[in-house]
């Protein structure tokens, strides 16, 4: 089944199911779509646009993120905080009047329950804890032992230095043992350096 959703195509910003994003809304196009789901069912559709310029194609999957906390001010600019809930698909875009996009779309079932393996998981954190040694990264180990694994794998893929091509990657791997196959695989190659001037290879 579709449903209509009114999306926030914003260049380098991810949602992964499970997460959360803060964000300033200033425009006023942005401020209307705040307003406007706020009144219904508070949620808003994050997702890429492959190019950043207006009106932009958009790439086939986000997130759709339930509002949380909202502070409203008196010039009529929000901070909210996003609460990833589920992957969704666009099936379509659609005529609207409304200043903001919106799209027909379906929302994509993910295993809840998915977990990695031992040795998965295992691999996982051996490579995490040597890219960020190479990143100068200070990590409570403790505590990210602590996480279970999807809130493990989202969250490192929504908060890691990738460019956005990656993090759309990562969010379009249709498994979570997958997306820790390529984490690790991007992580590798982000920890590559170039001989000449030190600098971290990206992928663009």
């Amino acid at each position: 089944m579709s449903t209509r959703l009114s999306i926030f195509p914003l260049p380098g910003a991810v949602l992964f199911p499970g997460l959360q994003l803060p964000l300033h809304i200033f425009e006023p196009r942005y401020r209307a779509l705040v307003s406007d789901v706020l009144a219904r069912d508070r949620r808003i559709a994050m997702i890429q646009p492959q190019r950043p310029e207006e009106g932009a194609p958009l790439y086939s999957i986000g997130c759709v993120g339930r509002i949380g906390d909202v502070e409203a001010m008196e010039d009529g600019r929000y901070n909210i905080v996003l609460e990833g809930e589920s992957r969704f698909r666009i099936l379509n875009e659609l005529e609207v009047t409304t200043p903001f996009r919106q799209v027909a779309a379906e929302l994509i079932e993910d295993d809840e329950d998915e977990a990695l393996s031992a040795v998965e998981r295992a691999g996982f954190e051996q490579e995490a804890r040597r890219f960020a040694d190479m990143q100068g990264y200070s990590v409570d180990w403790e505590s990210v032992a602590r996480l279970d694994d999807q809130s493990l794998i989202n969250g490192v893929s929504q908060i890691a230095p990738f460019d956005a091509a990656s993090k759309q990657a990562l969010l379009e791997t249709d498994s979570l043992a997958a997306r820790c196959e390529l984490l690790i695989q991007l992580m590798q190659f982000y920890g590559l350096r170039d001989d000449d001037d030190g600098e971290i290879v990206t992928l663009q």
